[in-house]
């Protein structure tokens, strides 16, 4: 039996020794940079002509890598490697597969700071939400591990006289992992290797912006002793590839994240039947979020403003969880504004490998122009109180942006901007607060500053959110300990890092035997 886990330590960055440690993992990162990367299938290298080219959203001439790309005919025979794997890996004891990912952990925890440095180029991170993202990944690993040597034996029923009942489970088939560029690491290692541990091979299409950590990803998963054709790097274009895996016979589970127009595209093709095909697809789908900080008239305001900060600009915003909607009680709302403001204004922007850098760039060109669009939207919308400009000249950088004075109703506060912006609104009272926080498609994270005791136990009954926190911020959620996922158009709340997670890439099985 495994032992208990207790979560991944964040690096202390304030140590000067932990500085050079990072500094010295920069450097050897930057010794990699511009290096092909193949395609794995079935255990076979591959290389194509077309490459993906990753660059650093800080300095666009700097290439990370370059990634082959896959064509629908590699993904013909990815599909049919993992069908083929499937056979022997789903009767490999579970314990044996959950050793392979705890070896699998242990070697990225070895070599922490090399993909967190990786993380600080390829995605543009700062050092802390670069070496969080990491310690995520080790996260996911450890806990779906010990979650799957706790499943192996199924759940307990009942049993009458002269029977015998078991209620076990068993792998579904082949899995389709589409994985974001935000958490390049954790979310791509995390629904990577939750089908993997519990017996399901992994066609993993990483997100186009981050293909690198990932491929280095997979290298680990083979140095663990991962069978061949268990999981298969094929990164690709989402109307090609993705859509040509999403809509295969042989796909058993789709795992998704992004997007809510993506999601649900994925959602609908995955409902189809073709020819061939002689099951229903499952889908795991977390598509996003418009989340809320709500703050109460008698919360502690230094807190309140910390929290909406924290929660709006941390990673530039580029977090589904990010707080990017403050709704303010009237009586405490120019306060609470006015501290934001200042805060917003001490924070440092720039090349993310200074650790001195609160905020980095957005992901890439197309992201900086959509967020600048919505700042020009903010515009209109509302006063602009902070930041409000960028520069695209080198990388893609943005600063902190604040908007105040908005209708709940406002695009700004209903639309996913995926950036550094938040936008404010004012509440008459807290029912009212509530209402806003209500009144928008999405329903993943969300935050309350309230000393009210009967507050806090309303918004528990009535903030309709997957993941609702009182008197902090609204973003960062430890496996284990926050099992994640949200409600309404955030997606299928699957709650990854949480006891439910293993079971959705299962088939439950009741067995009966008489005596």
């Amino acid at each position: 039996m495994l032992t208990p886990y207790k979560h991944e330590p964040f690096t202390d960055f304030s140590l000067e020794e932990n500085q050079k440690i990072f500094q010295e993992a920069l450097r050897e990162v930057e010794g990699q940079l511009g290096k092909d990367y193949d395609l794995v299938v079935g255990g076979e290298r591959i290389s194509t002509d077309d490459k993906i080219v990753s660059i650093n959203p800080a300095n666009k001439e700097e290439v990370i890598g370059k990634v082959s790309k896959a064509t629908k005919e590699i993904a013909e025979k990815a599909m049919n490697e993992a069908s083929t794997a499937f056979e022997s890996w789903r009767k490999v004891d579970p314990a044996e597969r959950a050793n392979i990912i705890i070896r699998a952990a242990a070697i990225v925890r070895r070599r922490k700071h090399e993909f967190s440095a990786l993380l600080v180029k390829e995605a543009g991170k700062p050092w802390k939400e670069a070496d969080a993202d990491t310690a995520e990944a080790i996260d996911f690993m450890e806990f779906y591990a010990r979650q799957m040597v706790a499943l192996k034996e199924g759940k307990p029923v009942n049993s009458r006289e002269g029977e015998l009942n078991k209620y076990i489970y068993q792998p579904m088939g082949v899995s389709v992992v589409i994985s974001p560029w935000n958490f390049a690491f954790a979310i791509m290692a995390g629904t990577t290797v939750a089908p993997i541990v519990t017996g399901n091979p992994v066609l993993l299409k990483p997100a186009s912006a981050t293909p690198v950590v990932a491929a280095k990803f997979v290298e680990v998963l083979e140095e663990a002793g991962l069978p061949k054709g268990v999981v298969n790097y094929v990164p690709g274009s989402g109307a090609e590839v993705g859509d040509y895996l999403v809509d295969h016979p042989k796909t058993a589970l789709i795992s998704f994240t992004g997007s809510r127009e993506v999601g649900v595209r994925i959602y609908e093709r995955a409902a189809k039947v073709h020819q061939g095909q002689n099951h229903l697809k499952r889908v795991i789908a977390e598509m996003g979020g418009k989340d809320t900080v709500v703050v109460d008239k008698d919360a502690d305001l230094d807190l309140a403003a910390e929290s909406i900060v924290v929660s709006a600009f941390g990673f530039s915003g580029q977090k589904c969880s990010a707080g990017s909607r403050a709704v303010v009680h009237e009586e405490v709302y120019d306060e609470v504004l006015s501290k934001v403001e200042k805060l917003t204004n001490e924070l440092t922007l720039g090349d993310t490998t200074s650790y001195d850098n609160y905020m980095g760039p957005v992901i890439d060109q197309a992201s900086y122009d959509k967020i600048m669009n919505y700042i020009e939207i903010g515009k209109e919308e509302g006063r602009l109180v902070a930041g409000g400009t960028g520069d695209d000249s080198k990388g893609y950088f943005i600063k902190p942006t604040v908007f105040a004075d908005l209708d709940p109703k406002a695009r700004l506060m209903q639309e996913e901007i995926f950036g550094p912006v938040v936008g404010f609104s004012k509440a008459k009272d807290f029912d009212h607060a509530l209402e806003i926080a209500n009144n928008t498609e999405y329903g993943l994270t969300g935050a309350v500053l309230t000393k009210n005791r009967e507050h806090i136990e309303r918004a528990k009954r009535d903030f309709h959110v997957g993941n609702l926190y009182f008197n902090r911020n609204c973003t960062g959620a430890i496996v284990g300990y926050h099992p994640f996922g949200g409600f309404k158009m955030s997606g299928t709340d699957s709650k990854a890092g949480g006891p439910d997670y293993l079971v959705l890439h299962m088939q439950a099985k009741t067995v009966s035997e008489m005596y």
